[in-house]
């Protein structure tokens, strides 16, 4: 195996992870200042956003993808989806791949893996947040 592939291939993942997290922080910072703090304070309105918008973003971009074949680049698909979306939010990967188990016709595992994704995010951040409290 080649270095220079996995270099590029890398090296598309972070260039686009960073942008992605930098519209991230942006989006977060004008929504503040579109809604104030207060409002930012009550309702996480700018994660909420964010997952939208990558998660239609990530649907654009997997049909385009389905519809360009093999006629586009690897590196762009790692740039954009992996690195650009990853970035901006992980929620998109989520919902692509939930969706593409749906249309597999794969009801269970889509449920099961919607299911599983939700419950040990959230009981995997009260049990990082608990025990990092415990320590003194």
């Amino acid at each position: 195996m080649s270095t220079l592939p996995t270099l590029s291939a890398t090296l598309s993942v972070a260039v686009g992870g960073a942008a992605g997290a930098v519209l991230r922080y942006m989006t977060g910072r004008w929504m503040t200042g579109w809604l104030g703090a207060p409002a930012m304070g009550v309702f996480p309105w700018a994660t909420l956003a964010v997952n939208a918008i990558g998660s239609v973003l990530m649907g654009f971009l997997a049909g385009w993808l389905v519809r360009s074949g093999s006629g586009v680049d690897e590196n762009m698909r790692l740039l954009l989806g992996v690195g650009l979306l990853g970035g901006f939010t992980t929620f998109s990967a989520f919902s692509l791949e939930t969706v593409l188990l749906i249309q597999r016709g794969q009801f269970t595992i889509a449920a099961l893996y919607a299911i599983l994704s939700f419950s040990l995010g959230i009981s995997g951040l009260l049990f990082g947040l608990t025990a990092m409290r415990a320590i003194p």
